[in-house]
């Protein structure tokens, strides 16, 4: 392989890094735009009620 092959090869790879590493940057800023927006929603949401759930009648 000749210099100008390899050094074509070479900066097609790293384009290709760079291309995933932005793609993996993006996704992660949504993973955390998404997580932020569910915790602001957990936070809206009103408490159940107290004494729901605390026993349960089996008989028949």
């Amino acid at each position: 392989m000749d210099i100008a092959a390899m050094s074509m090869a070479m900066s097609q790879a790293s384009m290709a890094q760079a291309a995933s590493l932005k793609v993996m940057s993006m996704t992660k800023d949504m993973a955390e735009q998404q997580g932020q927006q569910m915790n602001e929603l957990l936070k809206s949401t009103p408490a159940p009620h107290p004494n729901l759930g605390r026993s349960l009648d089996i008989s028949g």
